[in-house]
């Protein structure tokens, strides 16, 4: 995307130019979901591959919490599409 510009090796995101601070989960969360682009990840999957930990009732609201800090983080401007689309009742995933 023209707009965002994600460096894996660096661990750094930037939007239009601007430097975005992300926390190691939002960072590994993003990384998840631009590296495999279109494919939809449920709440479990990404309990798994970023926790390293097993899906619990609880989990869905903590990663509802982080995918929500970084939309917020991503945002500079409100001309700056969605880079994370939700999956109703499934998860989420990032847009071609």
């Amino acid at each position: 995307m023209k707009d965002l510009c994600f460096c894996l090796e660096y661990r750094t995101v930037e939007v239009r130019g601007q430097s975005i601070g992300l926390t190691a989960k939002e960072f590994d969360i993003l990384a998840l979901l631009i590296t495999r682009r279109q494919r939809v990840f449920t709440y479990e999957m990404i309990m798994n591959l970023i926790w390293h930990e097993d899906y619990t009732y609880y989990s869905r609201k903590a990663i509802n919490n982080h995918v929500s800090n970084l939309r917020g983080k991503l945002k500079v401007a409100t001309d700056v599409p969605d880079f994370i689309k939700s999956v109703h009742s499934m998860g989420y995933k990032f847009p071609p």
